[in-house]
């Protein structure tokens, strides 16, 4: 089924908690995931808590990366969303599981903007679509 975008729902489990709560290595872990799943980066805003833990979203033109971390719990919750066919959400999944050495993951992939739900690909229902919305 084909979609405008795809959206990884990723839990961390049993990661480094150095790791997680060292601010500049997510940062720099979090960008170059963007780049290993060939994402165009727009921007970039990270945070870090205390007593510890960090929170960081990657802005890129086809949609964003965001994580938040729980070094007391070796975990961190991980959101890939991407659209476009040249960018693979699946490959940044794969070099942050490594990064931050999870022993366990569990994800979920949801399809964002199906196309047969919003009309793409079938004239009848973009016409509708189009009526409905204009």
């Amino acid at each position: 089924m084909r979609s405008l975008g795809r959206h990884l729902l990723a839990e961390f489990y049993d990661c480094d908690s150095n790791i997680l709560r060292d601010l500049e290595t997510i940062r720099e872990y979090l960008k170059k995931a963007a780049e290993v799943a060939n994402a165009t980066i727009v921007n970039w805003t990270f945070h870090q808590f205390s007593p510890q833990g960090v929170s960081g979203v990657v802005v890129i033109a086809e949609s964003h990366l965001a994580i938040h971390t729980w070094p007391e719990y070796r975990y961190a919750a991980v959101d890939l969303f991407t659209c476009g066919e040249d960018v693979d959400p699946w490959r940044a999944f794969d070099f942050l599981k490594e990064k931050l050495k999870a022993k366990r993951t569990d994800v979920k992939e949801e399809l964002r903007g199906r196309y047969s739900d919003i009309g793409i690909g079938d004239e009848s229902k973009s016409k509708e679509v189009m009526k409905i919305g204009g």
